[in-house]
């Protein structure tokens, strides 16, 4: 059986190698850097035939989940543009501009 790493193996030489950045991760509603946590959210909502994932922040979702219903947000689909229309959406987004990007509150219940 083989070794799976020999003395003279490349891999082990890695002296004068720099890592590569890591790659930003934008949220996708608010389009600040997402910090250590990520959430992954389904715009068009699972129940409604939603596949496709977005990076946002925890708060980001919570605002989202708290002003639409599954309906709109199917309506709505990847289109950020028709989501920041709404006023409490933009009126959240403009506030939480400035804030770190672990930046955490409490946000309203969900409208009935």
């Amino acid at each position: 059986m083989a070794r799976k790493h020999s003395k003279r193996d490349s891999y082990l030489d890695v002296e004068g190698e720099e890592e590569a950045p890591a790659t930003e991760v934008l949220c996708w509603l608010c389009g600040r850097p997402t910090g250590k946590t990520v959430v992954w959210h389904h715009p068009v909502p699972k129940s409604r035939g939603g596949r496709d994932v977005v990076p946002m922040h925890p708060i980001c979702q919570q605002t989202l989940i708290a002003n639409f219903t599954n309906s709109e947000l199917q309506r709505h689909g990847m289109d950020v543009e028709g989501l920041l229309a709404n006023p409490a959406v933009r009126k959240f987004v403009d506030w939480v501009a400035n804030k770190d990007p672990d930046f955490t509150a409490t946000t309203a219940k969900k409208r009935r």
